[in-house]
Order: C-alpha cells, then sequence, then structure tokens
C-alpha cells in the first residue's frame, strides 16, 4: 500500500508540474492591457477636458496610460511621458475648474504602500474610445 502511495504522489506530482506552465500567465505589457480595452472600440476627437463623475472608474495601466470609462465610453490619456505612470501609485489630482478632468490639472503620484511623493503626471488630450455602432 506505501508503494502504491508513494506512486500516486509521484504521478500527481509529475501532472502539477507538467501543467504548471499552462496554468502561469504571462503578465501583459500596458500596451497589451490597452489594446485589449479598446479592441472594437474606434477612437473620437481629443478633448483637453472631460466630465469625471467619479474617480473610481480612473485606472493606471502601467507605464502607458491613465483611463477613465464612463458609460460606453473609454476616455485614454497617454501623458506627457507615460513611462513614468506606474500602477502601484495612487494618482493625487488637484483641479483647476468643475467636476471634469482637464490637461492643466495637477497630478501627482504617491507610493501605494508607503504614501511618499513619488513623480508628477502631465496630462495630454483625452481620447475617447467607443464601440461601432
Amino acid at each position: 500500500m506505501r508503494k502504491f502511495l508513494g506512486t500516486l504522489a509521484i504521478a500527481a506530482s509529475a501532472v502539477a508540474l507538467a501543467t504548471a506552465p499552462a496554468i502561469a500567465r504571462e503578465r501583459l505589457t500596458g500596451e497589451q492591457q490597452l489594446a485589449k480595452l479598446i479592441e472594437g472600440r474606434t477612437a473620437g476627437t481629443p478633448r483637453s477636458c472631460i466630465r469625471t463623475d467619479s474617480s473610481s472608474s480612473l485606472t493606471i495601466i502601467d507605464k502607458t496610460a491613465i483611463v477613465y470609462r464612463s458609460g460606453g465610453k473609454v476616455w485614454v490619456n497617454r501623458t506627457a511621458d507615460p513611462s513614468s505612470i506606474d500602477d502601484n501609485d495612487i494618482l493625487v489630482i488637484k483641479k483647476f475648474g468643475g467636476s471634469g478632468l482637464c490637461r492643466s490639472d495637477t497630478v501627482t503620484l504617491a507610493d501605494r504602500s508607503t504614501g511618499m511623493f513619488s513623480g508628477v503626471v502631465f496630462l495630454t488630450d483625452f481620447v475617447p474610445y467607443e464601440k461601432a455602432s
């Protein structure tokens, strides 16, 4: 019986090792994540300001863009230096007008784990992406 259980354990370990690469997924780059997010959508006319109801729909795509989702639209801001955007950072936004988000707003980054200042983001125009009707 012991020999059978030992053989069974070895077989189970071999199966686990053989399937591990299939289970472990390769992390997508920021560009790949963004491409997947806007897949099937068409870019619209860029705007310097967008209307925002909640910052909870604001997402950082590592080293690529800041994305805001509203209804069926996905607004993409690639920023002046996308390589400085880190999805481990928190956006601290100082708005200069209304409830919207504008390219003139001040955006600083804070490290998620320490809360320490980690950089500044300069927004560019926001590009809307909508599904084709």
